[in-house]
């Protein structure tokens, strides 16, 4: 609805952007009003999940431990790190756009996303060997 409302106020440009931009703020907006705890992004399973149809039982279960493991690391991340990876990596975005989207400079995505990549890989690391 915000974006029907502010359309005139876009110029051209990246749509795409510009709609997740309203949209991460929308939601930013309706969290610090009905939370007052610390913002978080879930990881959805439903959405980013792998069509693994063909895989045996042992495979479709180790698949899921897998799954369960990096949606724990994605979760124990902070916010503006969890941010930058789904953007990135889920949704597919360019630094250019995660930068218009998140209101941030180009080199704080690069900064961010070379974080939260070392602290998952260190994260998963710990985990698959079972101190975690």
């Amino acid at each position: 609805m915000r974006a029907f409302k502010f359309v005139g106020g876009f110029y051209g440009g990246d749509s795409r952007a510009w709609m997740l931009t309203i949209v991460r703020n929308t939601c930013y907006t309706w969290l610090r009003h009905n939370r007052a705890h610390e913002l978080t992004t879930s990881f959805d399973e439903a959405i980013h999940a792998i069509e693994c149809d063909t895989l045996n039982p042992e495979t479709l279960l180790l698949h899921n431990a897998d799954r369960q493991i990096l949606k724990q690391a994605l979760e124990a991340l902070p916010v503006e790190f969890r941010e930058v990876v789904v953007l990135r990596e889920l949704e597919g975005l360019s630094y250019k756009e995660i930068g218009a989207i998140a209101d941030i400079p180009l080199g704080t995505v690069m900064s961010r996303l070379a974080r939260a990549r070392r602290r998952l890989q260190h994260d998963l690391a710990k985990r698959l060997n079972g101190e975690g």
